[in-house]
């Protein structure tokens, strides 16, 4: 089974990730805001995702968490 039918976006906020290949230290993430869409009946894309290290932000699409060559779930 793949990680992408386990994931749903409503249930992102606060969950923890690993990346794979950490950069500048930043190893440990946690998903800080989920970004909802402006219209109400679209589905959500978008996530804010924050290093734990440096509290540094950055906004990604959601299924991107999905690709296990950059990220796995929980810390590792």
């Amino acid at each position: 089974m793949q990680l992408s039918t386990k994931l749903n976006a409503k249930k992102l906020l606060h969950s923890k990730w690993t990346a794979v290949s950490p950069v500048n230290k930043e190893k440990h993430f946690i998903i800080s805001q989920v970004i909802t869409p402006e219209l109400p009946n679209t589905a959500i894309e978008f996530i804010e995702l924050e290093a734990v290290y440096s509290q540094r932000k950055q906004i990604l699409s959601w299924q991107s968490l999905t690709n296990p060559q950059v990220w796995r779930q929980g810390w590792c």
